[in-house]
């Protein structure tokens, strides 16, 4: 087996560990990472590591000690609560990032702690495609995707599709401003106008006419 091929197996192994339970854990004697972040660590140029967004919901506990075991939604904002350390930003950072941050504020109190965080449930980090795809529906944000990329997911266009008038609806989770950014499926298929093909964020809907 070629080393293509051995990193686009691993690719897809790790993006198939997203959907379910990210686990990873650390203490004094080191770390030990699994699920997402260690298949994304043995791919790092295939594969980018999934970052924790809002409505995600986790699993966060401390090795001994039963009143730091709890599940924990991420809040709009993006932040969480711990018992002991108070509020930790959490939307952004990989599942790793978070532990680790954890165990380092958790040390004033707890030294040598052995934290585990766990993604229970993926729910924060999706866009949703709509209207005339093989399809529709929502899909999960496993790392950088684009516009063409989405339709692809979504089993690409049906014979009724209207590839011109496709859009991209976006809201600022800020503002709640609303913004379309039309596509043309045409255009970027022959290469002209690639801005168009934008990296989708979260919450982005495309719809296809």
């Amino acid at each position: 087996m070629t080393h293509a091929m051995k990193a686009i197996l691993l690719g897809i192994a790790s993006a198939l560990l997203i959907g379910g339970c990210a686990t990873t854990s650390t203490g004094s004697a080191g770390a030990v990472d699994t699920a997402t972040d260690d298949a994304a660590a043995a791919a790092q140029t295939d594969q980018v590591i999934y970052r924790i967004q809002p409505g995600d919901k986790l699993y966060i506990s401390v090795y001994n000690e039963e009143d730091l075991q709890k599940d924990i939604v991420v809040r709009p904002d993006g932040g969480i609560a711990f018992p002991l350390i108070g509020d930790v930003q959490a939307s952004g950072k990989s599942v790793s990032q978070l532990r680790d941050e954890i165990t380092s504020r958790l040390a004033e109190y707890i030294p040598d702690a052995t934290v585990s965080v766990s993604l229970k449930e993926v729910i924060g980090n999706k866009i949703f495609v709509l209207g005339q795809v093989k399809n529709p529906g929502e899909y999960v944000l496993t790392g950088d995707i684009d516009v063409l990329q989405a339709l692809s997911m979504a089993g690409g266009l049906t014979a009724f599709a209207n590839s011109n008038k496709i859009k991209v609806l976006r809201r600022d989770p800020a503002t709640h401003k609303k913004t379309v950014i039309p596509f043309s499926y045409k255009k970027v298929m022959r290469g002209e106008d690639l801005e168009q093909n934008i990296t989708l964020r979260s919450g982005d809907t495309v719809v296809v006419p």
